[in-house]
């Protein structure tokens, strides 16, 4: 497998346009989140245990969150289906975003080759984004 590298958008440069669909039934577009700050978080898979704390982390910190006027969006290649299950089964307060086809993922160059057991693949590399209001890393 080629290693495929990519780089992640620099600080204070244009976040990379996406529209995704939500485990919440809409599709969300970064262009209609003009004027509100996001919080854009790339995770690998849904409820595995470092996916889940993380998701929990956000869940529980939801409320400083919505007081700043941010707006927060877990995203992974994982599907709608199981974007529903997890948000159900952890109670989360936030969308989950399905980039099943990583087209995101590797605009924001987090979709990167990684190891497990000596095993090359393809996969998210853990990153969080914060867009502002004008739409800039």
């Amino acid at each position: 497998m080629p290693e495929k590298k990519s780089a992640l958008p620099e600080e204070g440069k244009k976040a990379p346009a996406f529209s995704l669909p939500s485990h919440t039934g809409e599709t969300v577009k970064l262009s209609e989140l003009a004027g509100t700050p996001v919080v854009l978080y790339f995770y690998p898979k849904d409820s595995t245990s470092g996916c889940t704390v993380e998701a929990q982390e956000f869940r529980d910190h939801a409320a400083k969150f919505k007081k700043a006027g941010v707006e927060v969006f877990g995203v992974s290649p994982d599907s709608i289906k199981s974007h529903c299950n997890f948000a159900d089964k952890q109670k989360l307060n936030f969308g989950l975003l399905a980039d099943e086809g990583h087209k995101v993922a590797e605009k924001y160059g987090v979709w990167v080759q990684k190891s497990m057991y000596g095993r090359k693949y393809m996969g998210i590399q853990r990153a969080t984004f914060l867009i502002d209001a004008k739409g800039k890393i």
